[in-house]
């Protein structure tokens, strides 16, 4: 089965003219003449970028989760390819309803009509992991209104096949492409089976779901669905249906009497209240993942993705935003090198006038017109020439900012990101170092000191009372002495040997 795989994938490849992008690298363009007479019948003329998304659709969903995770990874791909693979979010056919009928029986064990009270096998979105239905639950269970998420039925087998094949591939790209070693492809391919192994668990994606939503209980500004834990499985995800207008339905939206400002305001706090506030952020803030409510409130659906940040991550990040605003590239060069995303020994001079040299003539624009994404992507691929290590959470919150600012222009083209995001962050720096800080830190460190204070003078009892280390100075001494003897003898003995080995054969 594999090498019948491995056929297909070698037949779309030549299909769409991907040996291209390999052969190209090869400095004399022969390889790429002989290519192309050998394969003559091909129409090449569509760009490489669409070709590659062309190529991926044709191999299937796996591939086309793949080509997805490719776009987000701006910091790798050429712009071209990132945009262009961009746009396969949602463009997977769906499975047939009697498949997702005979998973729903498989996952409870009985038939769908006994499990609710009305099901529509018409599926309402697919991607390329799992498919959406609708359906009410039973009188007994609620009667409510849900969308039911079944994932398509022997991924498994497929995704281990597939991944296996992505692999060797990536093996030899690696070893054919010129830049294959500083794209890492063994690398990209390891970090997108992780991610495809934690969407094949539908009970992941419904705890997400679930601490996203108690993040934004009573929010006025995001509705995240209630997941209705008794009907979930690990195939199976059974939510809280949500009434909206999807986000890209801009003239919807204005003939709906939607404030489009303030929505796209908001829409710039719920990302900054979600990475700053919480560390625990929707990473794939599509528009095919968001829904307007008739309340002027956003909807968010598909919480397969999420990135996670520490304490030390947000605490370098505002500072690198706040910095950036106020074109202080000094200080962003050091919180970089403080932070360990850039190596210790890395010259400050060096690094900040590199920074300068990207942000700039961006500057020279009105906020309103600069792309903080794209500021930060340019950043990233400038950072190469210093080892910086691209953190994946960064990588992830980048993208998610791209999608987020995209959007918010795509509803209010006059929003400045900037001007919106400075009092959030000097908010949360001020609630982080600032006295706030300091009180904050007290009373989540409060339950520690008062159970470790009233141990201290015996603690600093027992450290007093101990005998006095012995003086290992002498120790150490007799120790070097010896060893010094040991070399001697041992380059006598050498010399020796040396000596009957010579005298032996001349």
């Amino acid at each position: 089965m594999r090498l019948f795989r491995l056929l297909k994938i070698a037949s779309v490849a030549s299909r769409y003219g991907l040996d291209e992008l390999v052969l190209e690298h090869e400095p004399s363009g022969r390889l790429v003449r002989i290519a192309n007479a050998l394969q003559f019948w091909r129409d090449l003329s569509a760009p490489r970028a669409e070709r590659l998304r062309l190529a991926l659709e044709a191999l299937g969903p796996i591939f086309v989760k793949f080509g997805q995770v490719l776009s987000t990874r701006r910091d790798l791909m050429p712009p071209d390819i990132a945009d262009e693979l961009a746009k396969l979010q949602d463009r997977v056919p769906p499975f047939g309803s009697e498949l997702a009928l005979k998973e729903i029986e498989k996952a409870y064990g009985r038939p769908a009509h006994e499990v609710f009270a009305e099901f529509d096998p018409v599926p309402v979105a697919s991607a390329s992991i799992a498919q959406v239905h609708f359906a009410r639950l039973r009188e007994e269970d609620g009667g409510h209104e849900v969308a039911v998420k079944i994932l398509r039925p022997n991924m498994l087998t497929v995704i281990e096949h597939d991944l296996a094949l992505m692999d060797t591939l990536a093996m030899l790209l690696e070893r054919l492409w010129s830049d294959g070693k500083r794209l890492k492809p063994r690398e990209v391919v390891a970090e997108f089976a992780k991610y495809l192994k934690d969407e094949l668990d539908l009970m992941r994606e419904a705890a997400n779901a679930s601490q996203l939503r108690r993040n934004f209980t009573d929010s006025e500004l995001l509705i995240v669905p209630e997941v209705h834990w008794d009907f979930c499985t690990s195939t199976v995800m059974v939510m809280e249906r949500m009434k909206g207008v999807p986000i890209s339905q801009t003239e919807r939206l204005v003939a709906e009497g939607i404030d489009m400002k303030k929505l796209s305001a908001a829409g710039v706090e719920i990302f900054f209240t979600q990475v700053f506030r919480d560390g625990f952020f929707h990473a794939d803030m599509h528009p095919g993942n968001i829904f307007v409510a008739a309340d002027g409130r956003y909807i968010a659906l598909d919480f397969g993705i999420v990135g996670t940040l520490t304490d030390t991550d947000k605490n370098y990040l505002a500072q690198n935003f706040l910095a950036f605003f106020r074109r202080d590239y000094k200080r962003v060069a050091e919180a970089h090198i403080e932070s360990g995303w850039a190596p210790k020994d890395t010259r400050v001079d060096e690094f900040e006038a590199a920074i300068r040299a990207v942000c700039e003539p961006i500057f020279d624009r009105p906020l309103k017109d600069i792309s903080f994404g794209k500021v930060l992507l340019r950043l990233f691929q400038t950072s190469r020439r210093f080892n910086v290590e691209i953190q994946p959470q960064l990588v992830m919150l980048q993208k998610t900012l791209l999608n987020i600012e995209g959007l918010g222009r795509q509803l209010d083209p006059e929003l400045d990101l900037w001007k919106t995001a400075k009092p959030f962050l000097e908010r949360w720096m001020s609630e982080q170092v600032g006295w706030r800080g300091l009180v904050k830190t007290f009373k989540q460190e409060a339950p520690y000191l008062a159970r470790t204070l009233p141990q201290l003078p015996r603690l600093v009892h027992q450290v007093l009372a101990q005998p006095a280390k012995a003086d290992l100075a002498p120790q150490l001494e007799r120790l070097i002495a010896a060893k010094t003897v040991q070399n001697r003898w041992l380059a006598v003995i050498a010399a020796l040997l040396a000596g009957l080995v010579a005298s032996r054969y001349f």
